[in-house]
């Protein structure tokens, strides 16, 4: 009777389960989208190699959204400290025309310290102010290689060398450079740090908060989950917005469907009532064809998450969408919600009917 009454209207069926797939992939697609740039960033920082992580105070996790610095010489007094073995400055710019693309200006010396040296696909290191390292995913999305031009935050540069993607940022200019950039001669964004001893990282941090109170001081073991939007009320505020909304569009679409067919179906209903259908029965009947439309707008919403986050990343090969099975549950979840909230009024004011009135209605 379910899959009579679907097939009877597949305009109407059709739609429905593409508005719920809507829903499902909305979801998916922009939580996978901040998740996965959130966790990708993450892992490229904690792929650096440091141990570390110190940034001024108050300064942001999101480092495209901190702009404050502090003393580059900071680093020589925490380089001091016992069971210190290299500290890395890195001056960071922001190429807004590209989004919060990242830049990291970085003395070479100190960072190969830190991060055992870049795993070079072709080309060198910069030796100019006007030279850039690139890494091999921003060079084929950009289809830049050794020699070729960009444009970062309105300067020329020339693609001086391709690296293995990983260390950090994209792009990596001289520490020099990045300073004369954003006018902050003597200054860094953050530093890595890197210990003798990796097992010594609680006893590091603190010796470096003694040394620097009020500085921001993260163990870089755990820069990734903290960049995920439980850990960040705006991200978190944002994810929250969006499932709001696509639970909106899935109730009204499964409410007008289902409104608009106990309309149409009244003398059915009051057919069903003469021959000693309940009311339970007919709500139970509404809640099923409700269901059955969700479980399919479910599976091919999933579906079209998986096609579009293929497609993004082949297009945009710098974005990753992370869909993870947790978000799928809950997106699942929302939609069985969106279905039985969109249904239930429908479904009493077909219970309600009287069936000499049903059988009449024309």
């Amino acid at each position: 009777m379910i899959i009579a009454g679907l097939k009877a209207r597949p305009v109407r069926t059709t739609v429905s389960i593409l508005a719920v797939a809507l829903e499902v992939t909305l979801i998916l697609v922009v939580v996978g989208l901040t998740s996965g740039i959130s966790n990708e960033t993450g892992k490229r920082t904690e792929g650096v190699g440091a141990d570390i992580l110190l940034q001024p105070p108050n300064s942001s996790l999101f480092l495209a959204l901190s702009n404050t610095t502090m003393p580059a010489a900071l680093g020589d007094k925490v380089r001091a400290l016992p069971g210190i073995k290299a500290v890395s400055p890195v001056q960071t710019i922001v190429n807004s025309s590209a989004g919060l693309e990242i830049i990291y200006g970085i003395d070479p010396d100190t960072f190969n310290a830190i991060s055992d040296g870049f795993i070079w696909h072709k080309g060198r290191l910069f030796k100019n102010a006007d030279e850039v390292v690139v890494d091999d995913i921003y060079a084929r999305a950009k289809n830049v290689t050794v020699g070729d031009t960009v444009e970062l935050v309105n300067h020329q540069f020339k693609v001086s060398g391709i690296v293995e993607h990983g260390k950090g940022a994209r792009l990596f200019v001289s520490l020099k450079t990045a300073q004369d950039m954003t006018g902050q001669n003597g200054k860094a964004s953050l530093f890595f740090v890197k210990l003798s001893d990796p097992d010594r990282i609680e006893p590091g941090i603190a010796e470096i908060k003694q040394l620097l109170q009020g500085y921001n001081v993260i163990p870089l073991k755990e820069y990734a989950k903290l960049m995920m939007s439980n850990s960040m009320p705006a991200l978190d505020a944002f994810i929250s917005t969006v499932v709001f909304v696509a639970l909106c569009i899935g109730v009204l679409v499964i409410f007008l469907s289902m409104y608009t067919t106990i309309t149409e179906r009244t003398r059915e209903i009051g057919i069903l009532r003469s021959l000693g259908a309940s009311k339970r029965f007919i709500v139970i009947l509404i809640f099923q064809e409700s269901a059955a439309l969700c479980l399919f707008g479910v599976l091919i919403g999933i579906i079209d998450s998986f096609l579009i986050a293929r497609g993004v990343q082949a297009v945009f090969p710098t974005l990753t969408v992370l869909i993870t099975p947790d978000w799928i549950a809950r997106a699942s979840v929302f939609a069985i919600l969106s279905g039985i909230v969109g249904s239930l009024y429908p479904s009493l004011k077909a219970a309600k009917q009287d069936p000499v009135e049903a059988l009449a209605y024309e």
